[in-house]
């Protein structure tokens, strides 16, 4: 996308799956690009040693729940970079079962990080965005928030809660050249769909108008498109990515 330009972009929950996806996707595309995770993944450890990736990427070993430590990571990135042009708030976790039957650790956790986390980050970046009057923020939602499904009701919650966090922020930030934004992913080929039966992608796939499960790249596609100034007139909105299957 010719509109994106080398503004440095973060990417929470980049280790693994569509976080490392959307980190790999903004490299090429000739962005720096900062992420953090719990833990390392041997494909962060290997994206980091790159040496062409030297001066365009960094990863820190960041629990996405704590304040001072986001706090801290989004300091050490816009001062190196001297400033953060876009954020995907990525990070997140599925923990299923139903309400009456959860650990109050797994509600406690998915609560935290899901919405919690968001909004620490968005609250860190955004303070760099605004010195600089212009800025972009993604949030990766799911269908998940806009239709109901057995066994995920507390991660429904939170992706529904991130969805009105993007239409307020959009309408705080907006007056300071900021666009806020969510994407909500359908079924895609992930290491959550990899778990699912035959009989069960089969189901996926019959209800999707499109006839397929998307790829990672449909995802990261929609999300590089709202980063870039392609979107610039575009922010409060929930893009859904899901072949059809909520229409």
């Amino acid at each position: 996308m010719s509109a994106i330009h080398d503004e440095p972009v973060i990417v929470s929950g980049g280790s693994r799956g569509l976080g490392l996806a959307l980190v790999r996707a903004f490299l090429a595309s000739g962005r720096r690009v900062a992420t953090f995770s719990r833990s390392p993944t041997p494909q962060i450890q290997a994206l980091a040693a790159e040496p062409a990736q030297h001066d365009r990427f960094h990863w820190e070993q960041v629990d996405g729940t704590n304040a001072a430590a986001i706090h801290d990571f989004v300091g050490a990135v816009g001062g190196k970079w001297e400033g953060i042009g876009a954020l995907v708030n990525n990070a997140g976790i599925g923990a299923d079962g139903l309400l009456t039957l959860m650990r109050q650790a797994d509600v406690d956790r998915t609560i935290s990080l899901n919405l919690g986390g968001t909004v620490l980050l968005t609250q860190a970046c955004s303070k760099w965005m605004i010195r600089a009057n212009r800025g972009s923020i993604v949030n990766v939602s799911s269908v998940n928030a806009i239709r109901g499904h057995t066994g995920v009701a507390v991660y429904s919650a939170t992706k529904a809660a991130v969805d009105g966090l993007t239409r307020s922020l959009a309408r705080e930030l907006g007056p300071r050249g900021i666009r806020v934004n969510s994407v909500a992913p359908g079924y895609f080929e992930s290491d959550m769909v990899k778990e699912l039966s035959d009989a069960a992608r089969e189901r996926i796939v019959r209800r999707t108008p499109l006839g397929r499960m998307a790829q990672i790249s449909d995802i990261t596609n929609v999300v590089q498109f709202l980063v870039s100034d392609l979107a610039a007139f575009v922010t409060g909105q929930v893009i859904v990515v899901d072949g059809g299957i909520t229409c």
